[in-house]
């Protein structure tokens, strides 16, 4: 929502446009450390449980030592303290005539007193009771009704909606009032620290989140407020609004009477640390001096911007001269440019022009300046043919080689994203040595690259290593030094919350059943067996794939792949993480896209259909000769039933069904003609289906031998309709490998065939571990093998 703003000075005409509320992403910042610090109390609350109890041991120990009647007096004051503050809070509010900021902190106040409700409600189930137990801290003689402190999280919310910007007395009042009563409560042993910290640290990510996503009222001075700060040093006439290309400042065009126009750059308090999260994941993901540096901080930011446009000034560069710096009001500063007409290279470009642009980024480079920022939309073609380098505020001064070597990089890249890579790299071979093209070379990666060209990079996958191919080619026998930039890579930062999320599965796992027990009391005649019918799976999906793609593949890189599938479904869905290992193992094959996901595809709905008849088939076998029928839990048919459901709500509305024949049309228009074509060739197409009988015939020997193995009697027919019913129920349950769904659907599945509840748990345990859980380890060794081979 946009108001106007009043007009301080009627001789300046004045056309703003200022939002009333704002998202401040500093709010969003703190929203995300402060639930960092929920979650690392929480941590070190189950790790370090000992010390916890020692702290609050010292301070009741302490406690003991104060005089009787003030230990008495303490806790009553302590309470109606805690009450009052957010009364006269209320009154404070009302006074100033804030009536809607009080009404948004105090529903935000209840609602985190109702997330702390369910909070505890959560905390009560078995799943979580060491962490229970490290927050309620049972003692003799303590009565522990809840494990965290709703009254607290809520005036935390309340508090921090509010805000306590400019009103210290109000903050002091607030820190002295919590610590005594955080001290009376640890003191009668009705909470713990960590209980305390926890309850404080998520009720003000709670209000963070909801300043955050409701806005903030805006405090930043309206346009004539810019006019009248920049008047004493120049007579300005009128100031406009215009749209800005960043996210860290407000962009005005001021009219001046004798000193042209001026582009006003406006940095706000409000826009304090845009941005920070991106950037502090650039930071974390790359190397020292390859992400450009930006601070925080509005001064730091000002200054720095400031510095580099009159160290450019200094070096001649053809950049914007700043004419001044100024303060406007409390919470902004304004940068003031000379403006230029003209048009971005972005809408057209030649090649005289672009050898203009390498001509005044050298002349940066000369004097050890940098840009870092040299995108088509910074790079400016006045009327007059003169080149301007926009917005030089994120590069750097006094630049080292690799910096100024990254600013090569993107301006290569960008110009081969603009004019092919031809063009860039003709003009690379002109305007720099041989030697520094061998130094560029290895930083043509995307990570090295600014965020708009990363994504046209991306779009357009053969510029590159086009790019890469023609520079290399213009310095024959010269020798180019890989350069990583990353200090780790996402995949693996993937890889290591998969290990996490491996380790903390399994623990809940073996927390209902003893693995040793399982495994001493398991008939290893049967137990070998079921160990080879594990390994035999990843035959069965090997030539299941390698059936539908009319290229040969070898067998054994296959293999590896689908098993290192096994690790990647750590992390995903039972059956999106090895649909996109395949796929993505095919393109590095160099098949086509469309027929890789075509020829996956296939293999997809093949082994789906194939599922479903023999689930048919095992279920009418199991019916005529098993006195027991399999009948699927409750919890089954509830599941069933609601994504029924919603599969029916999506498809009556008209949008709904829009977005399903955009999904569905082009994977049927890839998929036919590719089963049409697999089926003109009978051993492909004999391949494959055989692989997809393998696979599901391996399982459920696999199952069958785990029941043998703990005295289970239950026919083979009643072994497969169990087992195709819970892969179905894992398939479509979003969890990594279907945990959990799968266990319960098994375990309730031979129970009602006929089985001991505790033999068949330990027989869905027994299957799990050799099926899901010990190829995990493998898998990782495969996936890394193959990433280094360059086959994923």
């Amino acid at each position: 929502m946009t108001v106007p703003q009043p007009n301080p000075r009627p001789d300046v005409f004045v056309e703003d446009d200022l939002e009333r509320r704002i998202r401040k992403p500093v709010d969003l910042l703190r929203c995300i450390v402060s639930g960092i610090e929920v979650t690392a109390l929480a941590l070190a609350g189950v790790a370090a449980r000992a010390t916890t109890i020692g702290v609050e041991t010292d301070i009741v120990g302490a406690s003991n030592r104060l005089p009787h009647s003030l230990l008495k007096a303490a806790p009553p004051l302590a309470l109606l303290a805690l009450a009052l503050l957010p009364v006269a809070l209320a009154i404070s509010l009302l006074v100033h005539r804030q009536p809607r900021r009080l009404a948004e902190a105090a529903a935000t106040g209840v609602l985190a007193i109702a997330v702390t409700v369910a909070a505890d409600a959560v905390l009560r189930h078995s799943a979580f009771t060491v962490l229970d137990d490290a927050l309620v801290v049972p003692r003799s003689g303590a009565s522990h009704k809840t494990a965290l402190d709703g009254y607290l999280a809520g005036l935390a919310a309340y508090t921090t909606m509010i805000g306590f910007s400019g009103r210290p007395r109000w903050r002091n009042a607030l820190w002295l009032i919590v610590g005594s009563y955080a001290l009376v409560q640890l003191t009668a042993l009705h909470t713990t620290v960590l209980a305390l910290l926890i309850a404080l640290s998520g009720g003000r990510a709670i209000g963070l989140g909801v300043r955050y996503a409701a806005g903030s009222m805006s405090q930043r001075p309206a346009a004539a407020e810019i006019a009248a700060a920049l008047a004493p040093g120049r007579r300005v006439t009128g100031l406009r609004r215009v749209p800005s290309t960043g996210s860290e400042s407000r962009r005005y065009l001021a009219a001046t009477h004798g000193a042209g126009t001026l582009d006003i750059a406006v940095y706000d308090r409000d826009y304090e640390a845009a941005g920070a999260i991106y950037r502090l994941y650039r930071a974390l993901l790359l190397r020292n001096q390859v992400p450009g540096s930006a601070p925080l901080s509005v001064d730091r930011t000002v200054e720095h911007r400031a510095l580099l446009s009159y160290a450019a000034e200094e070096a001649g560069g053809a950049t914007p001269r700043l004419r001044a710096v100024v303060r406007v009001g409390a919470e902004a500063t304004a940068l003031a440019y000379d403006y230029h007409e003209g048009a971005t290279l972005d809408s057209g470009c030649s090649p005289a022009v672009l050898g203009r642009v390498w001509d005044a980024v050298l002349q940066l480079h000369a004097h050890q300046v940098t840009h870092r920022t040299l995108t088509a939309d910074h790079i400016l073609l006045t009327p007059d043919d003169e080149v301007m380098l926009l917005d030089p505020g994120g590069g750097d001064i006094a630049a080292s080689a690799l910096q100024i070597h990254l600013d090569l990089a993107q301006l290569i890249a960008e110009l081969a994203l603009l004019a092919g890579p031809e063009v860039s790299a003709r003009l690379a071979q002109q305007k720099t040595s041989a030697a520094e093209l061998l130094a560029v070379v290895p930083l043509l990666q995307r990570a090295a690259l600014s965020r708009s060209t990363r994504t046209a990079a991306r779009r357009r996958k053969d510029v590159l290593p086009a790019l890469r191919k023609l520079l290399l080619a213009a310095v024959p026998g010269g020798e180019v030094t890989p350069v990583r930039l990353e200090r780790i890579r996402p995949r693996t930062l993937l890889t290591l919350i998969a290990s996490v999320v491996a380790v903390y599965l399994l623990a809940a796992q073996l927390a209902k059943a003893s693995l040793k027990t399982v495994l001493e009391t398991a008939d290893w005649r049967w137990t070998l067996p079921a160990l080879g019918l594990s390994a035999l799976t990843y035959a069965g999906a090997t030539w299941e794939l390698s059936g539908y793609v009319a290229e040969r593949l070898r067998f054994t890189r296959t293999l590896l792949v689908q098993l290192a599938g096994s690790f990647v479904t750590l992390v995903t869905p039972a059956a999106v993480g090895g649909a996109a290992l395949n796929l993505r193992y095919l393109q590095r094959r160099k098949i086509p896209a469309p027929v890789a996901a075509a020829s996956v595809g296939v293999s997809q709905v093949v082994a789906f259909v194939l599922h479903i008849l023999l689930l048919v088939v095992f279920a009418t076998l199991a019916g005529a000769v098993g006195k027991r029928s399999y009948t699927p839990p409750a919890s089954v048919y509830i599941v069933l039933a609601g994504l029924a459901g919603l599969a029916l709500a999506v498809l009556a509305v008209p949008a709904g069904r829009r977005l399903a024949r955009a999904r569905v049309a082009p994977a049927f228009g890839q998929v036919l003609p590719r089963l049409i074509l697999v089926a003109q060739q009978p051993r492909k197409l004999g391949e494959g289906i055989g692989g997809a009988l393998l696979l599901s015939a391996s399982y459920i020997a696999c199952l069958d031998a785990c029941v043998r193995a703990f005295g289970g009697s239950a026919s083979l027919a009643s072994v497969a309709v169990v087992y195709l019913a819970g892969s179905s129920l894992g398939s479509i349950i979003p969890t990594p490998g279907g945990l959990g769904a799968v266990e319960a659907v098994l375990s309730a599945g031979l129970t009602t065939a006929g089985m001991h509840g505790a033999a068949a748990a330990s027989a869905v345990l027994l299957f799990r571990l050799l099926t899901f859980w010990l190829p995990v380890p493998l898998g990782w060794v495969a996936l890394n093998y193959l990433e280094r081979r360059d086959v994923l």
